[in-house]
C-alpha cells in the first residue's frame, strides 16, 4: 500500500515538473508548389496536382487538430529533383522533395517557425506496401508519387508536434 502512494506521489510530481506537451492547432493549410523543375514530361503529368495533393495530405493528418484560434501552416515547395530510373539503380542520384515551410499564428507573435524541409526518396520507401516490387517503381509512378507526398506530410506534421 506505501508503495502505491509513493508511486502515485511520484507519478503527480513528475507531470507537474514536466507537463505533457499540448499539439499545436491548427486553422489553416496552404501549399503552393512550383514545378517548372519537373523535366520529365510523364513525370510533370503526375506532379501537377502536387499542390493539392500535399495540402490533402497534411490536412487529413491534422484533422483532430483543427481549430480556429490554432496556426498557420504554409508550404512552399520550390524544388522536385526526380531521378531517372537508371540513375536512382546506379546510386547516383537521388529524388528530393524540398520546401519552405512557415508556421505562423494571427492571434500570438511567438507562435511561429519557419525551416526548409527535404525528403528524399529513401526516407518515403519505407511507406511502399510490402507488396509493391521496389525495382519496378519509377518516378512517374503513382506508388511513388504518393510515398513522396505521404513523406513530407509526416515531416511537416512531426515538426508540429
Amino acid at each position: 500500500m506505501l508503495r502505491k502512494a509513493i508511486a502515485a506521489s511520484l507519478i503527480t510530481t513528475f507531470l507537474a515538473t514536466f507537463p505533457l506537451a499540448a499539439e499545436t492547432m491548427v486553422k489553416e493549410v496552404a501549399v503552393q508548389a512550383d514545378l517548372q523543375a519537373v523535366q520529365n514530361a510523364t513525370a510533370a503529368k503526375r506532379w501537377a496536382t502536387l499542390s493539392d495533393d500535399l495540402e490533402n495530405a497534411i490536412v487529413a493528418r491534422l484533422v483532430d487538430r483543427i481549430a480556429d484560434d490554432g496556426v498557420k501552416v504554409s508550404v512552399d515547395i520550390d524544388s522536385v529533383e526526380l531521378a531517372t530510373t537508371l540513375q536512382s539503380a546506379a546510386g547516383v542520384a537521388e529524388s528530393k522533395l524540398t520546401g519552405k515551410v512557415n508556421i505562423t499564428s494571427l492571434t500570438d507573435n511567438s507562435s511561429f517557425d519557419s525551416y526548409d524541409l527535404t525528403v528524399e526518396f529513401a526516407q518515403a520507401g519505407p511507406l511502399f506496401l510490402p507488396d509493391v516490387d521496389l525495382t519496378a517503381i519509377t518516378t512517374d509512378s503513382k506508388e511513388y508519387y504518393d510515398a513522396m507526398v505521404s513523406a513530407f506530410a509526416d515531416k511537416v506534421v512531426e515538426k508540429l508536434d
